[in-house]
């Protein structure tokens, strides 16, 4: 991790720069001691560098720690890794760095489990929403990419399947939650249409043992929550998805009685079972963008800052800095591929103005864009992500991803070399199952402690770490079952020991 007594107070004083955005100290920093973009903070959250850059947005030094060999896929005390601090606060541009590094998505915390698209919707971020979901979206028409079959597109790399898409979007936190729950409590209608047509589920229901929001009820769909948080568009956009009002959570409510609780008296209306309520039809989310896994895969090969001698004729007509080294299918014009990224990642306008339902307006023609391609004169130049292991992380690769045992002679040597073949398809794959215990969305320190958290120490005897009797299957299986059962009181999703956890690591960035 790099924390050691010869680098502490040149750590510190990275620590320091990364959180304030002092670009010239963090270089003259990394360039005397370049393993100090691996440091962490040896009190509080064990945050690295990394998270306190994107945390706060510095996306200059955010990209030098990464070159530097920063591991992208860090976690702090809590299991928070930088891609969630970024979503958390909303600061896109990071994100976006963050994904070019291949950075692992589908991770979750050991809090709560939730995953950096629970931070990006409980806080409205639909940008990182947007670019979060850039590698599940196939730069296709939406017509196809939401038919539900696989496709091989070259420009956007490997095979889109939904069911990864739908899973994804899909995935709860402790509790059942979804980042569609998350987003119609609070209202943000933006990021409830997007993650509609990103194919999030509108009958998930929490889970019937508990739920984070306990005034709302275990079992609860999203039109519970929005019912709640009290946004008509919301509501109307959950209902136009097929979003049923005579669903019962665990305590017998309709979405109906959750709003006449909270007194959200102009959605009574829209609630009735026997509503006759018009619900208006809703175009594809503007926040769509289908192009952003193609240029995404380009800039991850090429890279942003192009090395190519520019001609007059070759420089890039929107920023006239960078040569042209993508072009747009369709109209054929030429852009720099940090032009094409930042177009695909802001661009807000309607796809109806410009045709296909996700397409982006090219800057020249005003044609829409479903896709770039790589121009033959580009050079390549990969940004690759720092997989080195540490005590941060964990889980490297899923159990099922490894080879079998006959064809290890060594598990230590294993160890050692099996990072170096890692493909970003099995890294940390979706079939991770959080870490148990949590407080969803926040929790309040001065909420009774939950009583019902079966000690560790009893985990570890039933689940020996070193048992030679079980396969590493096997033990995770049961490991997985273990944790659904400890999770049978909805007093822990409000733990005093989880608070306290998120909170040091949380006022140690926010200091």
């Amino acid at each position: 991790m790099g924390n050691s007594l010869g680098c502490s107070a040149s750590g510190e004083r990275l620590v320091s720069a990364a959180r304030d955005g002092d670009l010239v100290e963090a270089k003259m920093l990394l360039e005397f001691n370049p393993c100090l973009a691996k440091y962490s903070t040896f009190f509080g959250g064990l945050n690295s560098p990394l998270h306190f850059a994107a945390a706060k947005g510095h996306n200059e030094i955010v990209t030098l720690l990464l070159e530097k060999g920063a591991d992208v896929n860090s976690r702090n005390y809590c299991g928070q890794t930088a891609l969630m601090q970024a979503c958390r606060h909303g600061h896109w541009e990071a994100v976006q760095t963050l994904l070019l590094f291949r950075c692992n998505v589908t991770r979750a915390d050991y809090l709560s489990g939730r995953t950096a698209l629970h931070f990006a919707a409980i806080d409205g971020h639909v940008r990182c929403i947007r670019l979060l979901a850039a590698d599940f979206v196939p730069s296709a028409p939406y017509g196809v990419a939401s038919s539900g079959v696989e496709s091989d597109n070259s420009a956007s790399g490997p095979k889109f399947s939904q069911s990864v898409l739908t899973r994804f979007i899909n995935k709860p936190a402790d509790g059942g939650v979804t980042a569609l729950h998350l987003a119609a409590l609070n209202g943000y209608s933006d990021c409830v249409q997007l993650l509609l047509d990103l194919h999030a589920s509108v009958s998930t229901v929490t889970f019937h043992y508990g739920s984070a929001i306990n005034l709302i009820g275990a079992g609860s769909t999203p039109l519970h929550y929005a019912a709640c948080g009290g946004s008509l568009k919301c509501c109307q956009l959950l209902l136009s998805k097929g979003a049923s009002r005579l669903t019962l959570n665990c305590n017998g409510w309709l979405p109906l009685d959750v709003a006449k609780m909270w007194g959200r008296h102009c959605l009574e209306s829209l609630l009735m079972p026997n509503s006759d309520a018009t619900i208006p039809e809703f175009p594809p989310s503007k926040y769509l963008s289908l192009p952003l896994m193609s240029i995404l895969n380009i800039a991850r090969e090429c890279g942003l800052q192009s090395a190519a001698t520019i001609d007059d004729g070759d420089t890039c007509a929107v920023c006239l800095e960078r040569a042209c080294n993508v072009a747009a299918e369709g109209c054929a014009h030429q852009l720099c591929v940090k032009c094409a990224l930042y177009l695909c990642s802001t661009s807000n306008i309607t796809s109806e103005m410009v045709g296909h339902p996700g397409s982006i307006p090219c800057p020249l023609c005003r044609t829409g864009i479903v896709s770039f391609i790589k121009l033959s004169t580009t050079p390549t130049k990969e940004l690759k992500p720092n997989l080195a292991l540490s005590l941060c992380n964990p889980c490297i690769l899923h159990p099922r991803a490894l080879p079998p045992p006959e064809s290890m002679s060594c598990r230590s040597e294993f160890r050692q070399n099996r990072v170096v073949a890692v493909s970003s398809e099995v890294v940390c794959p979706l079939s991770c199952t959080p870490f148990p215990s949590a407080a969803l969305p926040s929790c309040s320190c001065d909420d009774d402690p939950s009583t019902g958290i079966e000690s560790e120490g009893e985990a570890r005897e039933q689940f020996p770490r070193g048992s030679q009797s079980s396969s590493t299957n096997e033990v995770e299986d049961k490991i997985d079952e273990q944790r659904l059962e400890r999770t049978s009181c909805s007093g822990i999703f409000w733990n005093r020991r989880s608070c306290h956890r998120e909170h040091q690591c949380n006022s140690e960035i926010n200091a």
